[in-house]
């Protein structure tokens, strides 16, 4: 069943307060100044990917529209804010009717990204718009950092599968969606059982150390796994000594055997030695998974052992370093007046320090060579040029507060995989480096 992102509940009754107070006191002030109403353009974007990164991967984009549709005010919410003085009256009053009635545009979920690719886009009223941006920044720079790790790793592990595995390591609800970002990315299953249940990502689990220090002797443990789950199911077999347990493993399930793990040493060593025992052990078929505090580094590390799959949890569902795309939510562009037929006035917040931007409602596209292949991510303002017009990135996602493109997590994992196949090779180096793409900006036209 793949019930991927199509409108099952939040964690929470609304989401509304997964925000900072000063959105909140904006707001007021707006309301106050008569300039709430202004249409307005926001767009999320990052200024620079994290050393050495080559790419971005845009994921959480699913789990952004179904907070946004969950951001309402409800009593319990307003007798917060009236308790706590955060806000008047008027304002309150005002957040009891919201409903977000403005569009979204995107890049799509599983696409790639550079630095300045206006990711996301949100257009409305300056108060509708202005509330989302601490959710939206939150769920976009966690699980994009998620899935970007992912994918680095996945490209490292080629067609050998990876197992998410880090639940145990990061908040429990940070876990679930860490689980989705990491499939959107290119891992294969997880054993995250809320990860299945919200998100239909096939689970995987047998059993750990302690199942077999339970037992008086590692051939019971082996023969209580075998008779519950089947000689298809893995056996771990680093508890004691790796040798006496992978024949001990082949003795109680036979050649059958589904597979066995292991989950410390020497991995490239080990995995050598394993395989060439099972081989004469008659266990041609039985698989060999490794874990242990695996990152891209250690897989492609183990690119010639005789690894069939990897289970990553710490690293993953840290970002592998990196655990924040750092991208922001800016205001690009504003109406001069509150008449909805008003022109677009471009803006941008001039500073020191490599935190300016740059004004105006974006478009962006990804221009290939002469074999299919990117060679630019291209962001610009104004009319998009004719040679760009079928390589366009953004698709709307909300369109009058309504989403309109909720997809199937499979079909966003899937892009994700073509999105990658359509860099340039160099993309799939884990060494230092530049983007892989350069960015270039194309100026014309206001903000509208």
């Amino acid at each position: 069943m793949d019930v991927a992102d199509l409108g099952l509940p939040v964690d929470v009754p609304s989401t509304a307060l997964f925000t900072d107070q000063y959105e909140l006191t904006m707001l007021q002030a707006a309301l106050k100044a008569g300039t709430a109403g202004r249409r307005s353009v926001f767009e999320v974007f990052t200024r620079r990917l994290p050393e050495g990164r080559r790419y971005g991967v845009v994921a959480g984009t699913g789990r952004v529209l179904d907070a946004v549709e969950n951001f309402r005010f409800d009593a319990g919410v307003l007798g917060f804010l009236r308790e706590r003085r955060i806000v008047d009256e008027a304002t309150l009053q005002w957040l009891a009717a919201y409903r977000f009635s403005g569009d979204i545009w995107g890049y799509p979920e599983g696409e790639v990204y550079f630095p300045g690719s206006p990711i996301m886009r949100v257009e409305g009223s300056f108060a509708e718009c202005v509330l989302l941006e601490t959710v939206i920044l939150s769920i976009l720079n966690h699980d994009s950092a998620i899935a970007a790790a992912a994918s680095r790793m996945s490209s490292a592990a080629g067609q050998r599968p990876l197992i998410e595995m880090g639940a145990r390591r990061t908040h429990e609800l940070a876990a679930v969606a860490a689980s989705r970002a990491a499939y959107v990315g290119g891992f294969t299953t997880t054993s995250d059982l809320a990860a299945g249940f919200r998100y239909g990502i096939p689970t995987v689990g047998t059993s750990a150390h302690a199942f077999t220090l339970l037992h008086d002797c590692e051939r019971d443990a082996f023969r209580a796994q075998v008779e519950s789950l089947g000689r298809g199911t893995t056996l771990l077999v680093d508890t004691y000594d790796v040798t006496e347990a992978v024949r001990t493993a082949v003795e109680v399930a036979g050649p059958e055997l589904g597979a066995v793990r292991i989950d410390s040493g020497d991995l490239l060593l080990v995995a050598h030695r394993v395989r060439q025992q099972l081989d004469e052990l008659g266990a041609t078929d039985t698989r060999i998974i490794v874990t242990s505090d695996l990152d891209e580094y250690a897989i492609a590390s183990l690119a010639a052992a005789p690894v069939d799959a990897y289970g990553v949890g710490t690293q993953l569902v840290t970002g592998s370093g990196h655990p924040t795309a750092s991208m922001v939510y800016k205001l690009v562009a504003r109406a001069e007046s509150d008449d909805p037929k008003a022109p677009l006035v471009p803006v941008a917040k001039k500073s020191s320090g490599g935190k300016t931007s740059i004004g105006g409602r974006k478009w962006a596209a990804r221009r290939p060579d002469a074999d299919g292949i990117a060679e630019a991510e291209v962001v610009g303002t104004g009319p998009v040029p004719a040679a760009l017009a079928d390589h366009q990135l953004l698709v709307e996602l909300v369109k009058g507060g309504e989403v309109v493109a909720r997809e199937p997590l499979d079909v966003v994992r899937d892009r994700h995989a073509a999105a990658r196949a359509g860099l340039p090779l160099s993309a799939a180096q884990l060494s230092r480096g530049e983007p892989v793409l350069p960015t270039e900006y194309v100026h014309g036209g206001s903000g509208s």
